[in-house]
């Protein structure tokens, strides 16, 4: 019997818990004190945007291109035939 009261009581304070919630997030005050919220960091992105310096391109020319050599060839190995050597 203490159980299902005990039980009953839970189910009674989250369903408040979830009514009360919901009541403040549907409510006009808090949709009006987000558009606000919103509004105004679109504001400060926007003059933050109007603020930003415009940097002159300084990448042209900047490749050097260099020429592969073949003067150095390097040795293949093989790993199988590096195992067979040591038998």
């Amino acid at each position: 019997m203490v159980k299902e009261i005990k039980y009953l009581i839970f189910i009674f304070i989250i369903g408040i818990f979830l009514f009360l919630t919901g009541k403040y997030y549907f409510s006009d005050s808090n949709k009006k004190n987000s558009y606000r919220s919103i509004s105004s960091i679109d504001e400060k992105l926007n003059n933050y945007a109007d603020k930003l310096p415009i940097l002159e391109n300084d990448t042209k020319n900047i490749i050097e291109y260099v020429e592969k050599s073949n003067e150095k060839k390097k040795k293949k190995f093989n790993f199988w035939k590096l195992l067979d050597s040591n038998e």
